[in-house]
This record gives C-alpha cells, structure tokens and sequence, in this order.
C-alpha cells in the first residue's frame, strides 16, 4: 500500500479535497464585528429564541448546516458522513443536533482545535474513497462555556486580563471531491504539547507551545518556508498566546511575523471586554467561513495554513491542579482558479 505522508506527521493528498460549501451563524456580539459582512445568519441574542444556551447552541449547529448544504446543492441525503463537535461535555450540542439528520454521524473533540481536526478527517475521507461528500460542523456559546467552565455569566466575576472571550457561534463546512474550491492539500496532525501552564484563564499561553511545534513540522515536512504561504492564521492563541508563539517560531529559526494573523483577534473589536481576544470551537471556523474562503475565492490569497489550538483541559482537572495538554492541528489550502467549476 503507498501512503501519501511527507515527513513524520504531514498528509499530502494526490487527489485533493474541495470545500464545496461553508456557513457561520453568530451570536449579536460576533455579529458587531469586522468580520459582519461575511456570516450567514445573526442572531439579536445569545437564547436565538430557545429556552436555554445549550439549546440556542444546537440550534445554531442545525441552522449553519442547512445553509452549507443549500449552499452546496446538497440534501442530507447527498452527505456520506457528518462530523461535529463543540466544547460541552459528551459534546451535547453535536450529538442533540446530529439527532436531527439521518445521516452516519462521528462526533469529535478537539476542544477549540475541532475545526481543524474535523477537516483533516473529512478529507481522508474523501480523498481516500470513502466519502464522495462529508459534513462538518463546529460550534462554541460564550454562555454554555462560561457555564461548564468557570461561572455562569449572572455572577459578572471579574476576568482577568489574559482571559479570553468565547465566540458565539457554529460553522459547517461541506468537503466533497467537486466545487468551487478552495482545494486541501496536506494536513499535519499535531501531537499533545504540555508546558505546565496552569491558569485556565491564560490560553493563549497554553496553546502557544502546540501551535509553534505543528507549524514548525508542517513546514519541515513540506520543505517549506513561511513565505510561501499567503497566510498562517491560528485559531485563538489571543495577544498574549500569539506574541508566545511567533517567540517559539524564532528560537526555532523560523519568523512568522509578517505573515500571522489570529482568527481571535481578527473576529471581535479590541475591546476591555473581549480581553486578550476570541476563542472556542467556532472562533476559526468563523473566520474560516466568513473570510478566509471568500478571500481565496476572489483570488486575494492563494494558499493559507489554518492552524487551529486547543486547550485538552477540563473543570475538573484544573480543580485538581494539573497542568493544561494542548493541541494544534495545520490545514494547507490552495486556490487554483483555472479548476474551477461553472
């Protein structure tokens, strides 16, 4: 059997992937935002007309999907699988909206990293002949996670300045093997980096490590350097985890500065409120959607590395004083407008 890998942990794929189709729905505070042109449905509140958060969130995963299918051309009956996931424990706004498709369905966890994980699977599938057409959706409430995570948002607890604020909103994506581009290229899974952060209320600073080490893989396995990329976007590293990051590159040999952006701070206004920046399962896939993907489609960026970060923590595990594992994972994709389709 012939593997199509290059190097220690990057997929090439011969016959690549297209994103056939994406679409965000966003809570108001998102929907406020620079990125407001791009998305597909604003919500007024954070409820979008549900009795709780944990509803509105899965209400929102059901909308992002039926708009990417229309969008596609697609029914559900046309999607071999559906991936999602979110950040709530057993993934319940996945799991309570994939109830609602008949449809084979993987649920995924990835914590904030669930974007990128889930279009790396889709892809293998794919290309890989499995799936003419898969589903992916991701989503994060600033609410449910203020809930399972620190406190439920009535308490207005003062956030500390490394803090992070978690996006609203939920995204899919439809992989198929025709459409109107961007086309996935590669993919680097990325390993568990542990640097003994311990602060939930520092991310940035805890993913920062698992960012650098993927990146720095991907371009060593692709025999690539950062200029050849239009644009390396992480997901939610925020000011604090994005300044850490670009300083691990450097000791590395490797400068990302000029080509960098974070989907966190590109997402929301700077703002005392959103502190050091966006983050959740929905905070790249959000700005994937909404700019990225029109950006290549118009021909302004002909290849981006999205690298989406996730902090591998739970409530209880940082009640126990443990440390925060976090992951990273790379997606290479390229725009080549003379294969596009009519």
């Amino acid at each position: 059997m012939k593997f199509s890998r290059q190097g220690n942990s990057t997929v090439v794929f011969p016959v690549m992937p297209v994103v056939r189709s994406s679409a965000c729905v966003v809570g108001p505070k998102e929907g406020k935002g620079p990125l407001r042109e791009g998305f597909d449905l604003i919500h007024e509140n954070t409820l979008a007309g549900r009795t709780s958060w944990e509803k509105a969130e899965s209400l929102m995963l059901r909308q992002s999907l039926d708009i990417a299918l229309a969008k596609a051309g697609l029914d559900e009956t046309q999607i071999d699988f559906l991936l999602a996931g979110d950040l709530l424990n057993q993934i319940i706004s996945a799991n309570f909206m994939a109830r609602e498709f008949d449809v084979p369905f993987i649920g995924l966890y990835g914590a904030c990293s669930t974007m990128a994980e889930g279009l790396i699977i889709a892809s293998m599938m794919v290309a890989g002949g499995f799936a003419t057409n898969a589903a992916l959706a991701v989503s994060s409430h600033h609410d449910t996670a203020e809930r399972q995570y620190r406190y439920p948002t009535e308490f207005a607890y003062m956030r500390t300045p490394t803090s992070q604020w978690t996006v609203t909103a939920a995204c899919s994506t439809v992989i198929g093997l025709a459409g109107n581009g961007p086309w996935i290229e590669a993919a680097t899974a990325g390993r568990v980096q542990d640097n003994g952060v311990t602060d939930a209320n520092d991310m940035g600073s805890a993913m920062a490590p698992a960012f650098a080490d993927t990146v720095w893989r991907h371009l060593q396995d692709m025999s690539r350097k950062p200029e050849d990329y239009d644009l390396i976007l992480s997901g939610d590293l925020g000011k604090i985890g994005s300044r850490l990051a670009r300083q691990l590159l450097r000791q590395k040999g490797v400068d990302i500065e000029d080509r960098h952006r974070d989907a966190g701070l590109l997402i929301y206004e700077d703002s005392p409120e959103i502190g050091a920046g966006g983050s959740g399962c929905a905070c790249s896939a959000a700005v994937f959607s909404a700019m990225v993907v029109p950006s290549m489609r118009r021909g302004e960026l002909k290849r981006v590395l999205l690298v989406a970060t996730g902090a591998l923590h739970s409530p209880t595990t940082c009640q126990q004083g443990e440390s925060i594992p976090s992951i990273a994972h790379a997606v290479s994709l390229v725009w080549k407008n003379e294969e596009v389709k009519s």
